[in-house]
């Protein structure tokens, strides 16, 4: 019984890992040839984080891409979305299409996050290769799961944190490498702060913050040391909700989180609830001995840099100098600078990553990283110190306060 069930599974993963190889040989040609294109699906949720940043409407702007599918539940929806994107063939459910359909490229597009896992292994065992809304998956079990479909067969993951494709982020990396702001002594970033402050401003725009955090300490996290507070006490069980947009388990009204990185940097997130400022604090500064860099969120946003080693313009006189795509004090010769051409940028990565079997840019696996750190936070908050990364907890750590 035993070497025939063993026999059944080698051959599954056998057949599993061929069907990438041959999903991923298949690509690649097409790539070599202008006239072929790739066919997609798309995965729609009227009502349940719909399309996410118009996820649907980039693919029609790729020339090497053919839609050929949409499914969405939603029956005004669905015809909505027909209409603006144009597919072969339409589903009510999106199992269905995977089904019938021999897909390359599946786009995960609702940003309601509970629907994100099944929709990743889903289209992972029908042998599609996927880019998708953030954030990635509620939890780290969800990660795991997600995570080793995908790498069972061989097949690729992009994702909408489109600050991590960003040319401007090409900048300020090869800025910090070349010791423009001296050595990282710091990274912080918040939140938007508005009414979804706390918790939620963690999940839903942290994540943001903790892919340019990773990216820009050159290093993933090792540590984090957290505290989360509700009308200025310390959050305990009876704090926890259901949080909006299919999040799962949330709680708290003000963030505060220190993280250490394998570098020796060290990296810090905040969000209270209704504290925004005008424009919006959301992004993230890296403070160097030397000077200070300055990101928002975005895919073509500017950045800034501060050559003044007190972190003090007031007294020093140094002024601020803009960062394009160009480099320091140059104007922005792109105009590609939306959601959509940030879409179109992930997904020509993700293309990329696919003939030359690489990673993307920001992959599962990164994603697994950020999700570890949104969880790190109410891990450390419920056990009262700080906790190591990798998490040895898994689950939600609120459902376990």
């Amino acid at each position: 019984m035993y070497h025939s069930t063993r026999r059944n599974f080698i051959a599954q993963s056998s057949a599993t890992a061929a069907a990438g190889v041959l999903a991923n040989a298949r690509i690649s040609s097409l790539l070599a040839s202008p006239a072929s294109k790739m066919r997609v699906g798309i995965i729609g949720s009227t009502g349940r984080g719909d399309y996410g940043h118009g996820v649907d409407v980039a693919f029609t702007k790729l020339p090497h891409a053919e839609i050929i599918a949409l499914a969405d539940e939603n029956p005004q929806g669905l015809e909505a979305a027909k209409k603006r994107i144009g597919p072969q063939k339409t589903y009510a459910d999106y199992r269905e299409m995977l089904i019938q359909e021999k897909l390359d490229i599946v786009a995960i597009c609702p940003r309601w996050i509970d629907q994100h896992h099944d929709m990743i292994r889903a289209a992972a065992q029908a042998g599609c290769h996927i880019y998708m809304e953030k954030p990635f998956c509620r939890d780290l079990l969800e990660c795991d799961s997600a995570i080793q479909e995908l790498d069972q067969r061989q097949l690729k993951l992009g994702i909408a944190h489109i600050s991590q494709y960003s040319p401007v982020l090409k900048v300020v990396r090869n800025l910090i490498e070349h010791d423009e702001i001296g050595e990282i002594l710091e990274l912080r970033g918040r939140g938007k702060e508005d009414r979804r402050g706390g918790g939620e401003d963690l999940w839903v725009l942290g994540s943001h913050i903790f892919g340019l955090m990773r990216s820009l300490a050159g290093s993933n996290a090792t540590s984090c040391s957290a505290l989360m507070q509700t009308q200025g006490r310390n959050v305990t069980k009876t704090d926890v909700v259901q949080g909006a947009e299919g999040l799962g388990p949330l709680a708290g009204e003000h963030v505060q989180a220190t993280y250490r990185f394998e570098n020796g940097a060290f990296g810090y997130f905040a969000s209270k609830k209704s504290t925004g400022g005008s424009p919006s604090r959301f992004g993230i500064q890296v403070l160097g001995s030397k000077g200070i860099i300055e990101m928002t969120s975005g895919y073509l946003e500017p950045a800034y840099l501060l050559r003044d080693s007190s972190w003090a313009p007031g007294r020093t006189g140094q002024s601020w100098e803009q960062i394009s795509s160009a480099g320091i004090g140059k104007a922005e010769p792109r105009t590609d600078g939306s959601y959509e051409g940030g879409h179109i940028a992930a997904i020509n990565d993700l293309f990329e990553s696919i003939e030359l079997d690489r990673q993307t840019q920001c992959s599962a696996q990164d994603c697994r990283q950020i999700t570890e750190m949104i969880s790190a936070v109410f891990e450390s908050h419920r056990v009262g110190h700080e906790v190591n990364l990798p998490l040895s907890t898994r689950a939600n750590p609120l459902t376990l306060l």
